[in-house]
């Protein structure tokens, strides 16, 4: 039996990397000789530098940046030649701070501007930047002020609340400093930045702003892009990561799939082509992994091969139906398998135990 096992993370408990190496060791238990290729996977949000330092022929720079919250941050700059790989949520990421301590209206991302500084001094004059997880929501606005952008009557390095009273802004310092550099946002995020289906009223609930503070918070970036760049703000990918993908388009960013990259770099397509199944899976198997996540990018690539997809998850939340139209054959939970206590107390067992149950119907 050939198998290949290309998993994203398990949010909270498993990193894609542990998350392949538990299911590779359950399969084992029941199917000992198979053939495993294993290829961990990120959608540019939290792992992605993870992923690709397996891959991608490179060297780590450690950097220490400006948390979400102004705490400072370790982070790593993947470079490789004159390209640099760049995970966002290391530097404002919503993992940074704890759920009692979350401040959304006044995180920066301030640090990812830090990073792409670090990585442009280290020589690098193109920079793919891993999109997602994040816990801010200021349009990308302390990105460009770490990089020279200047604003008036407000704060550009304050979160969204700087953003409230500001009267003017010059990007041209941020725009200069980058001129020659080549930027990529990885994301498969394509909404705006405002409005009903932007960075806010979307995204906003799972970073903490609460329905009622939505309206403001959104007319704050609406401020920001009126002064910045208002065209812009309606581009796809634009609400990525709290408006992050606003920031990067501002600079002249070409927007791209995370999972298509990930999926690029780590030969997936021609994994699954030398193999019998794939396994994928994450925290939460629910509707939003349709929408350009980890285990649709793997589905839609088995299909491809003409090979059946099988998903683990913590959480399995999506009826048969929908599984198949995104082409995947069956999914387990850990939770309906071993308990809910279980499987976040003991995650790398757990997951562990429904491979190798897995094994047990779809090894031959």
């Amino acid at each position: 039996m050939r198998v290949l096992i290309a998993p994203d993370k398990f949010a909270g408990t498993l990193t894609a990397v542990e998350a392949a190496a538990a299911i590779e060791e359950g399969w084992r238990r029941r199917d000992p000789e198979a053939e495993v290729l294993v290829a961990p996977m990120a959608d540019g949000g939290p792992g992605f530098i993870d992923v690709l330092e397996a891959v991608v022929d490179g060297t780590l720079l450690s950097v220490t940046v400006r948390g979400p919250l102004g705490d400072e941050v370790p982070a790593t700059v993947l470079l490789a030649g004159e390209t640099a790989y760049v995970e966002t949520a290391q530097a404002c990421g919503l993992h940074l701070v704890e759920k009692a301590d979350r401040r959304p209206e006044d995180g920066t991302t301030y640090g990812v501007g830090q990073l792409i500084a670090a990585a442009v001094d280290a020589g690098a004059k193109r920079i793919i930047l891993g999109l997602g997880g994040s816990g801010t929501n200021d349009a990308g606005a302390g990105l460009l002020a770490a990089l020279g952008a200047t604003g008036a009557g407000g704060s550009l390095d304050a979160g969204a609340r700087g953003l409230a009273d500001l009267t003017e802004v010059d990007l041209e310092p941020a725009r200069t400093r980058m001129a020659g550099i080549e930027f990529v946002a990885a994301s498969d995020v394509e909404n705006p930045m405002l409005g009903l289906r932007g960075a806010t009223n979307v995204f906003g609930t799972q970073k903490g702003i609460t329905d009622e503070r939505k309206p403001e918070v959104d007319g704050w970036l609406t401020r920001f892009a009126e002064l910045a760049g208002r065209k812009t703000a309606d581009a796809k990918g634009a609400g990525a990561a709290g408006g992050l993908g606003y920031a990067l388009l501002l600079l002249g960013a070409e927007r791209i799939s995370g999972i298509d990259l990930v999926a690029e770099l780590t030969g997936l397509k021609d994994k699954a082509s030398k193999v019998d199944l794939v396994l994928s899976g994450e925290g939460a198997f629910d509707f939003q992994s349709r929408d350009g996540k980890v285990i649709a990018g793997v589905a839609k690539v088995a299909n491809e091969a003409m090979r059946p997809c099988v998903v683990l998850a913590g959480k399995v939340q999506i009826g048969s139906r929908e599984m198949r139209t995104m082409g995947v054959e069956s999914a387990y939970s850990l939770v309906d398998a071993v308990g809910e206590e279980k499987a976040f107390a003991d995650p790398h067992g757990s997951l562990a135990a429904v491979a190798e149950r897995v094994a047990r119907t779809w090894a031959r």
